[in-house]
């Protein structure tokens, strides 16, 4: 096929970076494919009026979310908005505009022309988006799994969509304070206070309230290039992954502590997370909404765009309340 611009990368099936999680009764993840029949549900799924409750009166699995709050947990995206400066910038176009084309009807459609890097906006990590040494997750050597196209395996298509708990560990709320300081460093002190009466389950995800995403709309103190931003420090990030989570998230861009004047000059949360342990990472979420409530449990979708062999990949997750 003349012309195609295609290699061993676009020709191998998507493989995982890890186990293929399917959902618990509690949440926690199985691995072998298997779905029990009380899992956790997908939310705002309409019950058909002639559907019928399961004979051995088990109720319909969306019955459950009848009626509970859904938060959007995504930052909108726009042009100009708060962004790491290492990675390409949002962009929106009006490709074809209503009255450009219009049908013998008619009909007229309008639609856009989207540019953008995969860790723009709130999004997830893939496992090769950080190497150390050369190596990326499990010791691979990233040189061979990657090409112009992507990432032959640990790109963001092997992230598995995730439906169950993630509790949210509050670290503003536990200083009092409705945004933590630019530039603090969140200790692991820090998360065992905020974390106190919660049971952490590996395999879910744990979220970090910092009241960033309350300076969203100050561009230039968001990006924390002068006075840092708030986040876990390197001793924080090994308490994170010693849980074993299937992702963690936050508010801030880089995740992790961001001390003032430094950048993104080095990322040791990302090495020890990424790298060392295999735990994907979410960044810049929106959880204003969701602290306001003070839940500190909560039912999680989090999906990714299944972008082939990409890094990153925008996200929209959604907190369905108790």
């Amino acid at each position: 096929m003349q012309g195609l611009d295609q290699d061993r990368h676009a020709l191998l099936p998507a493989p995982s970076g890890r186990s293929t999680p399917t959902a618990t009764p509690n949440g926690t993840a199985m691995p072998n494919g298997t779905v029990p029949p009380s899992a956790t549900p997908t939310p705002n799924v309409p019950v058909p009026p002639s559907e019928e409750a399961p004979s051995d009166g088990t109720a319909m699995p969306w019955e459950a979310l009848r009626g509970r709050r859904v938060i959007d947990l995504a930052q909108p995206m726009r042009r100009g908005m708060p962004q790491s400066p290492n990675h390409p910038p949002f962009r929106m176009a009006l490709e074809r505009r209503h009255g450009d084309m219009t049908r013998p009807d008619g009909g007229s459609a309008a639609n856009e022309l989207i540019v953008t890097g995969g860790h723009v906006g709130t999004h997830v990590d893939a496992l090769s988006h950080v190497s150390q040494d050369g190596l990326l997750h499990g010791g691979r050597p990233a040189g061979p799994l990657q090409s112009h196209l992507g990432f032959s395996d640990l790109g963001i298509d092997t992230f598995p969509p995730y439906l169950g708990r993630a509790v949210v560990l509050d670290v503003a709320r536990v200083h009092g304070v409705d945004v933590l300081p630019a530039g603090y460093a969140i200790t692991p002190g820090d998360l065992d206070r905020a974390a106190r009466g919660l049971t952490l389950v590996p395999g879910e995800v744990i979220l970090i309230g910092t009241g960033w995403s309350r300076r969203w709309s100050e561009h230039d103190a968001f990006v924390g290039a002068r006075d840092g931003t708030p986040g876990p420090d390197e001793a924080a990030a090994r308490w994170l992954a010693a849980h074993s989570p299937a992702a963690v998230g936050a508010e801030t861009i880089a995740f992790e502590h961001i001390p003032a004047g430094r950048g993104h000059a080095v990322l040791p949360a990302h090495r020890v997370l990424l790298v060392e342990h295999g735990v994907h990472i979410v960044e810049t979420m929106n959880l204003d909404p969701l602290l306001a409530t003070g839940a500190r449990e909560i039912l999680l979708v989090l999906n990714p765009l299944p972008l082939v062999g990409a890094t990153g990949a925008p996200v929209r997750p959604l907190a369905v309340l108790a």
